[in-house]
């Protein structure tokens, strides 16, 4: 008797607890109970301008720079730097100066009013970029800021290089599928971008 006694206190905890478990966990499941989400511009606005710069492109660029130093006096001889820059170039869009206009909501279409592609870095990497040729005319001091030189030429060629190589519109494009995404997660159907 108490053995019965004991199995059906169990089985009405267990049949209580399961009871309990699907009367919180179902009508979760099914979307019952749960408000949907309301999405202001001026909140998203907040939560983009979260990213500050979002970087959606990188380069890398490889450039041989050649730099001569040639005196007008013959004698003197010519200084000269050969090296091969490895440079990298980064490019995203800067959200921080978004405003609450800049995002328009209706039902559940958005459409954001993007800030340019820019390019936010270029330097190049030391541990890759090495001077291959360095030399100095017969009658001629070591000039130091001739490689140094060198170096600016190249971020300045690599930078030019990546933006004609097409970074801006790379990074346009990987920042509108990158917001795309966030916008859809966050239950938009709809996302549309203008400048």
């Amino acid at each position: 008797m108490r053995r019965r006694l004991v199995i059906v206190v169990l089985l009405l905890l267990i049949i209580f607890s399961v009871g309990i478990l699907f009367g919180i966990l179902l009508p979760r499941w099914l979307g019952f109970g749960a408000s949907p989400k309301v999405y202001t511009s001026t909140a998203l606005v907040q939560q983009v301008k979260t990213l500050s710069q979002l970087i959606t492109v990188q380069y890398v660029i490889e450039k041989v720079v050649v730099l001569e130093d040639v005196k007008w006096v013959a004698h003197l001889g010519e200084s000269r730097v050969l090296m091969v820059a490895h440079g990298i170039v980064k490019a995203g869009m800067d959200f921080s100066q978004l405003e609450s206009g800049d995002i328009q909501i209706s039902g559940k279409k958005l459409t954001m009013k993007l800030p340019p592609a820019r390019v936010t870095d270029v330097y190049l990497d030391e541990k890759e970029t090495r001077v291959v040729e360095r030399s100095t005319g017969l009658l001629r001091a070591f000039d130091k800021d001739l490689e140094q030189t060198a170096r600016q030429n190249a971020v300045s060629d690599i930078g030019r290089a990546a933006r004609n190589g097409g970074i801006l519109k790379d990074a346009e494009q990987r920042a509108r599928a990158q917001l795309t995404n966030l916008f859809l997660q966050l239950g938009f159907e709809t996302v549309e971008f203008r400048h």
